[in-house]
């Protein structure tokens, strides 16, 4: 089947490309901006990315196109497609009925740790045998894809909350055939697709009544929203947090610059003693999540406690980009304030000598909205330094947009030094001049941030050259 995919540039679609390719279908698309690195991820794959959006590109040997959320009405292909009654679909339709229907579907869903979840269960599921398939959205560390199509029963994904397409407004999990429903915990986000909180509850009560009788529902104890969830469900509920109520429970949790050391209990008793090399409260919880999918589908829990001391991190997830002149600079892709809040704290914990510099640019559709700027102003406590980023969504109303102002002066008011700076090459020059060694910087944001990790540890190595050239020392803190 020749499949055509509309925005074929994006994570998701080049990854469902990819797919579609190991599957053996022939597949090609198009994008407005074809550029590296997605380009030459789909080059490699033999896909041909056709350079912007164009009526001619919609040729009659095409079986089926795939229609991006990205794109709408308007658009010279998408207009094609309807004129002439092609066969379309919107990306999760495409997963499900490609690769779904025979699969046991584990759908990993939740406002915050869905990716590390969802590449925690997928690495112990594999290592412990059971040949899983996958799609996330991130780069799984032991895996270093962001798929996996495996032999065995099961199938990971990520229930991305967001819309399906243009013509489906609705999550896009709801087209995952759970199997198997992880809901982590709930708040509100994604402010341009839900207009409240409400809305995602009623979405996440669909994905819950999707779930077979012979299902499983995991719900996160330490989010009452989540818990809510369990009211009514068609199925066995577990759950899983550091809340005495867990049916698996963290205990004695300890916290090293390389990882933490916690007991698990089921159901108040000891069973296990685990090592991962991940920090902070969310992953202890991340971490439950997977064990409490890996006892669902019949793994011992012995040779998953084995697995998880090998876990390999996602990419962006508290991601170590380099150290440089004594200062190690992290990526980050904490965008939402409660996870900007458990990334420093977890990080804090590892390391409560160390001084922290929070580099935070709002980029997401909620983070660049007022929304949460009373959140936000609370979320950096534990940072000693802050620099807020230019808001990305500039052309948002001044009544709707995030003030970097007022929140730099609401964050002084909590203990950290705070400042704002609109341009990148200010953020580094700053920090250059004044980090000094065993810093640590951690960058946030869930866009490319203008290059500034890079740029960051190439000024760092820079001015450390540059010192040791004219015989002084870099800063020591």
């Amino acid at each position: 089947m020749k499949v055509y995919l509309i925005g074929v540039c994006g994570t998701a679609m080049a990854t469902l490309a990819a797919m579609l390719v190991e599957r053996g279908h022939a597949v090609h698309g198009s994008d407005a901006h074809v550029y590296p690195p997605m380009s030459d991820f789909l080059v490699a794959r033999g896909i041909v990315c056709l350079d912007g959006f164009d009526e001619a590109h919609i040729t009659p040997d095409i079986d089926l196109v795939v229609i991006g959320n990205a794109v709408s009405r308007g658009n010279p292909e998408v207009e094609a497609v309807l004129d002439r009654k092609l066969r379309y679909r919107s990306l999760p339709e495409m997963v499900r009925e490609t690769f779904l229907w025979d699969r046991v579907s584990i759908v990993i869903a939740g406002t915050h740790g869905k990716t590390t979840t969802a590449s925690l269960a997928s690495w112990v599921l594999a290592d412990g045998g059971r040949d899983p398939s996958f799609l996330i959205g991130g780069l799984a560390g032991n895996f270093e894809s962001s798929y996996r199509l495996g032999g065995g029963p099961e199938f990971v994904i990520e229930g991305d909350e967001y819309d399906s397409a243009f013509f489906d407004k609705t999550a896009k999990f709801l087209k995952y055939l759970p199997d198997i429903a992880v809901v982590g915990n709930l708040e509100f986000d994604h402010a341009d697709i839900y207009a409240d909180f409400e809305a995602i509850r009623t979405a996440v009560r669909r994905l819950v009544s999707l779930l077979p009788r012979g299902g499983q529902l995991v719900l996160g104890a330490d989010s009452p929203a989540a818990m809510e969830m369990a009211v009514g469900a068609p199925c066995p509920v577990t759950t899983f947090g550091l809340a005495a109520t867990a049916n698996w429970r963290a205990t004695q949790i300890e916290t090293r610059p390389d990882g933490m050391t916690f007991g698990v209990e089921h159901h108040g008793d000891r069973v296990s003693t685990v090592q991962v090399p991940l920090v902070g409260a969310f992953n202890v919880r991340n971490v439950l999540g997977a064990i409490a999918v890996a006892h669902a589908v019949g793994l011992d829990l012995q040779v998953v406690t084995a697995t998880l001391a090998r876990f390999k991190g996602v990419k962006r997830r508290l991601e170590v980009r380099g150290r440089a002149r004594g200062v190690t600079v992290y990526d980050d892709f904490a965008h939402h304030p409660t996870a900007v809040k458990e990334t420093l704290a977890g990080v804090r914990a590892a390391f409560p000598s160390r001084r922290i510099w929070a580099l935070f640019e709002p980029r997401s559709a909620t983070a660049c909205r007022r929304v949460f700027q009373a959140e936000f102003a609370a979320a950096f406590d534990q940072a000693d330094e802050v620099i807020i980023g230019q808001v990305y969504r500039s052309s948002l109303p001044d009544d709707e947009r995030l003030s970097e102002s007022e929140l730099v002066d609401a964050i002084r008011r909590t203990g950290p030094r705070a400042r704002h700076l609109a341009d990148v090459e200010d953020i580094v020059r700053a920090v250059v001049a004044d980090a000094g060694e065993g810093d640590l910087v951690i960058v946030m944001s869930n866009g490319a941030f203008g290059g500034i990790h890079g740029r960051l540890l190439d000024a760092l190595s820079a001015a450390e050259a540059e010192a040791d050239a004219s015989g002084g020392k870099p800063n020591d803190r």
